[in-house]
């Protein structure tokens, strides 16, 4: 006999609150007797009584109420939103402007249901934007009107400020929360600069007598301007205190995390300061956490290739190898695979060095923090803990290759990285590492290698007919159209906005299989998968190319295309 579950009732707050264990009954009838005689809602009497802080019932309430939350204590103000709400307005309606995005106006309120405040707001910035009303406690307004109106938040204006006043590594260790502090507001505008740009990475790198300050974008680096060397010592104090970086090593590399609210979204910062010739290099790896997770459907993969890995994750045992080099989306295909596949009713454990998105439902572990622990050995340890999936951040040794082999063969399924050239590439790597031919036959599932390339801005780019040369490289006629990059201002003059991933999808067959237990040379392997519909790198490039998303320029810039001339 079946019986069907109800539908799961929202509690109401105090009921949630005594459910969570962060209230007791006697304090909750406190809190209504008092809120009887001020009038004061439960959540405000039991922050006034000291039950509950404002930041838990903050997170709480957002959650019962199904809305969105902001922390503004380590939110980073956005002159942009800022200058569309003035400061008396938001002090007598206790709001604050977060971010201005796509017409998109992220605002911060005590009441997110208050709709004669949201009217207000919309009267004063127009009807074309659209407001986002965040919960946030009302002290951390209050006590935030003066980082985001009392100050000036411009990079000009700062820097101003520190050539006027006196500023060294000294005071802004003391004064390292304070945002009066010239130097505190500086590294934050850079921060939420690098998001506004779209940066994956920023660089400080000192030169003998200068800064030099770059982003990286679509993976190409961008120097975004120049700062006299005496600004690197204060900010990379002021970096390393908030990245709980040791100020005081400056010969030994050194790693940290920065967590930051910028335009209304949660940002991690992975930090990492390198000696070099001339002081310590600092490179900020941004990880956005709604920007990493991607379904799988959204990650832009061609139909064919999408379906293949659908069809590979199926199995119920075995390896998938994902290749590709450093910044390739490597981490981000696998995240969005994981997430395709989890769910209640199986248990998925990872292993990765650092761990860079947090996943529901999914236990992760970072290497770098669990000391005496490599990959071999977090995976004997991972299978005591009755796993069905397991990640492995990477196969870089024998050791590491064997214990993820033999994960797979006893009858679990295992995701995994490689560094080689292509998916075919990664059969003579793993032999080379020292895995033995018997054991990758049979174990291995799929492979799939990937690369990412940057799309053509869709308002500037122009069509023109391809070359003699290209036409016979892209196997079309000659009159036929491509694209290429030119620029504007919605582009950064770049003539490219955003990536996409260019992949290949090689599931093993039985064939497969067979020439790889024989030791077969790469180029029977390659004739035996073409006959099974394999496509390389170039032809998935190729296709992007024809259907005008980039240029042959810019596949060509990550992929080899002159093997189409050989075949």
């Amino acid at each position: 006999m079946t019986s069907e579950k109800s539908p799961k009732k929202k509690r109401r707050l105090g009921d949630e609150l005594l459910y969570r264990g962060l209230i007791t009954e006697d304090q909750i009838e406190i809190a209504v007797t008092e809120q009887k005689k001020s009038g004061e809602v439960l959540g405000k009497a039991l922050i006034s009584l000291g039950f509950i802080t404002e930041a838990v019932m903050r997170d709480i309430l957002g959650e019962v109420q199904g809305k969105d939350t902001v922390n503004l204590g380590s939110a980073i103000p956005s002159d942009d939103a800022v200058q569309l709400i003035p400061k008396q307005f938001a002090q007598q309606y206790h709001v604050i402007p977060i971010s201005f995005n796509d017409a998109q106006l992220s605002v911060a309120m005590t009441d997110i249901y208050n709709l004669k405040v949201i009217d207000r707001i919309r009267s004063i910035v127009g009807n074309k934007i659209e407001i986002l009303p965040k919960l946030a406690g009302e002290s951390e307004i209050l006590d935030t009107f003066d980082r985001f109106y009392g100050y000036d938040l411009s990079i000009n204006g700062i820097l101003k400020e520190i050539e006027t006043g006196e500023t060294n590594s000294q005071t802004i260790e003391s004064v390292s929360e304070k945002y009066s502090h010239p130097v505190v507001r500086l590294v934050d505008v850079i921060l939420g600069d690098a998001i506004k740009r779209g940066a994956s990475d920023i660089h400080f790198e000192p030169e003998a007598r200068f800064l030099r300050l770059r982003y990286r974008v679509d993976g190409v680096l961008k120097q975004i301007r120049s700062l006299h060397i005496d600004y690197w010592s204060v900010i990379l104090v002021r970096i390393k205190v908030i990245a709980g970086m040791n100020i005081a090593e400056t010969r030994m590399p050194q790693d940290g995390r920065i967590s930051r609210e910028i335009h209304g979204h949660t940002i991690d910062f992975r930090v990492s300061a390198q000696p070099i010739t001339h002081g310590e290099n600092l490179v900020l790896r941004i990880l956005d956490r709604n920007k990493g997770i991607i379904p799988i459907d959204d990650l832009g993969i061609q139909e064919e290739s999408l379906m293949l890995m659908k069809l590979m994750m199926s199995r119920p045992e075995g390896i998938i190898l994902v290749t590709g080099p450093t910044g390739s989306g490597k981490t981000t295909t696998l995240y969005s695979m994981l997430n395709h596949i989890k769910s209640e009713k199986i248990n998925i454990m990872t292993l990765e060095d650092p761990v860079e998105y947090p996943m529901d439902l999914i236990r992760q572990t970072s290497l770098n923090e669990v000391s005496r622990m490599d990959f071999a050995s977090g995976i004997r340890s991972l299978m005591r803990q009755d796993p069905d999936v397991i990640l492995v951040g990477e196969i870089r040794d024998e050791d590491t290759a064997e214990m993820a082999f033999r994960a797979a063969m006893t009858g679990h399924q295992v995701y995994s990285t490689l560094h080689t050239n292509s998916a075919l590439g990664s059969i003579p790597r793993l032999l080379d590492i020292g895995v033995i031919p018997d054991i990758l036959s049979g174990n291995i599932i799929g492979i799939i290698g990937q690369r990412l390339i940057r799309k053509l801005c869709e308002y500037c780019k122009q069509p023109r007919t391809v070359t003699e040369l290209e036409s016979i490289l892209l196997d079309v006629e000659p009159e036929r159209i491509i694209y290429e990059s030119v620029g504007c201002s919605r582009c950064d003059n770049s003539g490219f906005k955003g990536r996409v991933g260019v992949m290949e999808v090689l599931k093993i067959d039985d064939d497969l299989d067979e020439m790889i237990a024989n030791k077969a040379h790469m180029v029977q392997l390659k004739k035996v998968a073409k006959k099974s519909g394999y496509k390389t790198l170039a032809d998935d490039g190729v296709k992007r190319i024809l259907e005008g998303i980039t240029t042959l320029e810019e596949v060509g810039r990550v992929i080899d295309l002159t093997e189409r001339l050989n075949e």
